[in-house]
This record gives structure tokens, C-alpha cells and sequence, in this order.
């Protein structure tokens, strides 16, 4: 009877919290719940928009044939595809993700950057204001090299990549390339206040699944076609995928 009587008690508890407050809290997480939803349905659509004055066809050949199974794999795995198919988001986040690694190792190596990193919410908004001036010069950078290669990608195959090469090119390339990155870093932090988890990361994990099917299956294919053995190391390399991830 003791026991009943402690579990109606229970019982009551849980009742009395069922407030019209707990009712209005799941409402807002669904409201974050859809943001999310919606805000990574954006990114992938932006996978898609390919560079102004690129011909996607031919980068898709060349890709395949000069790109697939190198390093740059690795990066088109993190954009989501996007580098494959050489959208105004092809660098992603990782410009932003640079810039912050290098603002914290110099809040912590110099002296002012630390006083500023202790003055609370004033200096957190400088240090991003730093890691966004950042971000704008690297993408900047690594946008430039990236048309320049685009240029001269292919010319061994006479397939132009670019339908019309040259500064105007590289010029526009650039600042899509500025653009794109920066309208990532911005819904990821609208992500992060208005969503649910750190924008940032569900960006970046969020390109990574839905490369990761393809990427599987390609290895699986090339793997099989050499050799039956193969599928031991397509084994240790699932068993260590999961370890990495």
C-alpha cells in the first residue's frame, strides 16, 4: 500500500507539471525543429548553384576523371558536393572554420587578444568580429585559386571548365565565392539562436551524409572490381570510418 501510495503521489507530481507553459515550450522546440529543417534544406538547395560563367557538364567530366579519388574528395565530401559541381558554396564553411582555429591560437598567444577574450560579451563579439574579417580574407584567397584552377582545368583534355576565362571571371567567381561562404557562416549561427545544436556543425555534418552514400558505394564498386580480397579492406576502412567519425 506504501508502494501505491508513492507512485500516486508520483503520479500526481507529473500531473501538476502538464502545464500550459510545458505546452508552450514544445511549441517553440518544434519551431526550432522546422527552422533547422528548413535552414539545411537551404544549404543543400545552394549545393546546386553552380558559379556564374562555369560549364557544369564539363566540370562534371573532368571531375570524375582528374578529381574523383584525390584529396579534393576529401573537401567535396565536407561541402556536400558542392565543389564537385562547383557551386557559389564550394568552400563551405571551412574558410570560417579556419578563421576561428586561428583567432583562439592568437587569443591565446597574444596579450591583448586575451585581455579582450576576459571582457565578457563585449570582447566575444570583437573575436567574431575578427573571425568574420577573417573568413572574408581567406575566402577571398582560396576563391581566386580556385577559379584560377578552374581555368586551366582540363586544358591537357581541350575541355573548358569556364566558358569565358580570364579576370572578369575570377573577379565574379570571387565574390560569389564571398558571398556563398558568408551566407553559410550567417545561417549557421541563425542555426545556432534560432535552431537546435551549433549551426556550424550540422552544416558540416549535414554535407557529409549526404556525400557519404555515394562516396560507400563508389569504394565498394572499386574495390570489388579488383579483387573478392578487397572486400577485407573495404571492411577496415568502414570499421575505421566509424572510429574518425
Amino acid at each position: 500500500s506504501g508502494l501505491q501510495a508513492n507512485m500516486a503521489s508520483r503520479a500526481d507530481q507529473m500531473a501538476a507539471n502538464l502545464s500550459l507553459a510545458n505546452f508552450g515550450q514544445a511549441t517553440e522546440l518544434k519551431k526550432r525543429i522546422w527552422f533547422t529543417i528548413g535552414a539545411l534544406i537551404v544549404f543543400r538547395f545552394l549545393s546546386f548553384v553552380p558559379l556564374p560563367g562555369v560549364d557544369p557538364v564539363a566540370l562534371s567530366n573532368l571531375y570524375s576523371t582528374a578529381a574523383s579519388g584525390g584529396v579534393l574528395d576529401i573537401f567535396n565530401t565536407f561541402s556536400g558536393g558542392s565543389l564537385e559541381r562547383m557551386s557559389i558554396i564550394a568552400l563551405g564553411v571551412m574558410p570560417y572554420i579556419t578563421a576561428s582555429i586561428v583567432v583562439q591560437l592568437a587569443s591565446a598567444l597574444s596579450p591583448s587578444l586575451a585581455a579582450m577574450k576576459k571582457e565578457g560579451e563585449s570582447g566575444r563579439k570583437k573575436l567574431n568580429q575578427y573571425t568574420r574579417y577573417g573568413t572574408v580574407g581567406l575566402t577571398a584567397i582560396q576563391g581566386y585559386f580556385l577559379a584560377v584552377g578552374l581555368e586551366t582545368l582540363g586544358a591537357s583534355q581541350n575541355i573548358a571548365a569556364v566558358v569565358d576565362p580570364g579576370m572578369f571571371f575570377r573577379i565574379g567567381a570571387v565574390i560569389s565565392i564571398i558571398g556563398g561562404t558568408l551566407f553559410l557562416m550567417w545561417l549557421g549561427e541563425q542555426i545556432t539562436s534560432r535552431g537546435i545544436g551549433n549551426g556550424v556543425s550540422l552544416i558540416i555534418m549535414i554535407g557529409i551524409v549526404a556525400r557519404l552514400p555515394h562516396a560507400l558505394l563508389a569504394e565498394l564498386n572499386a574495390r570489388v572490381s579488383v579483387s573478392t580480397g578487397s572486400l577485407i579492406m573495404v571492411i577496415v576502412e568502414l570499421v575505421l570510418l566509424f572510429v574518425v567519425f
